[in-house]
């Protein structure tokens, strides 16, 4: 899909029912907790350069290890962090981690959703059929399969999902990327909780693991207030400086 495709095709879904309109202009309230959810093909760690950011304004995060198994899983152990809070609390997430905090993202401690290059589908949406409708990204040629488990090849890695990261630090970042089930790709959302939070979303405008388009795509469906970025599809690693901006401006104390 070509750049005046997507043109066309969000202007036209954007005066239909599904589209949001300037959704983040609601009062948000501040909140001083910030639950950080991770995707495919990393850790919690990832977030460790943001959280490094984030902690010396006194702001109280957390990361959770999804477990990368189903998404009910991920979205049971997001709860568990989100449960730990003592107040409002913005539920930010990457990559797949999207699909969790859409889902998790309704429970009523939730403040406002961050989404960092990251799935956003609406309730029952089946992601994948979304996503073909735009040209298919280069990193999803690079998962390599054991059984029913799949993680990125170190090439695929460095290439196509931390391209603008240090080689060295990048090869760093894939030993520690988690295997996901496979099962875990077809599972769908029960939630959409964009359609009743405030919202936030950072395009990686050089993405090569989800299309720019795909990601443009979700953010103007559920009305986020939007930046792009000039980043592979790590921005949290590669400029930390934005993402955490951006959770900052979510949680009010801006």
């Amino acid at each position: 899909m070509n750049r005046r495709t997507f043109v066309r095709m969000a202007a036209a879904g954007a005066a239909g029912s599904g589209f949001r309109h300037n959704a983040w202009s609601q009062v948000v309230p501040k909140a001083r907790n910030v639950v950080l959810v991770h995707g495919l093909f990393a850790d919690g760690s990832c977030w460790s350069e943001v959280i490094a950011l984030l902690q010396p304004k006194g702001i109280h995060v957390t990361s959770v290890q999804n477990p990368l198994t189903s998404l009910q899983a991920g979205v049971e152990e997001t709860r568990r962090a989100l449960a730990w809070q003592d107040g409002p609390t913005v539920l930010v997430a990457h990559s797949f981690g999207g699909m969790i905090l859409t889902e998790a993202g309704v429970d009523p401690k939730v403040s406002a959703i961050v989404y960092v290059a990251a799935r956003a589908p609406d309730a029952g949406e089946d992601y994948t059929a979304l996503a073909e409708r735009f040209p298919t990204p280069p990193a999803s040629a690079g998962i390599i399969w054991s059984g029913d488990r799949g993680r990125l090849s170190e090439a695929a890695f460095l290439r196509d999902f931390a391209g603008d990261v240090p080689a060295d630090k990048a090869r760093v970042l894939c030993s520690v990327q988690a295997p996901f089930k496979r099962s875990l790709l077809t599972d769908r959302t029960t939630h959409a909780a964009w359609r009743s939070k405030p919202s936030w979303y950072a395009v990686s405008t050089e993405d090569r693991t989800i299309n720019p388009d795909l990601e443009r795509f979700m953010a103007k469906r559920m009305g986020a207030k939007t930046i792009e970025v000039k980043a592979s599809h790590v921005s949290l690693i590669s400029q930390p400086d934005t993402i955490a901006g951006m959770i900052v401006e979510a949680t009010g104390q801006t």
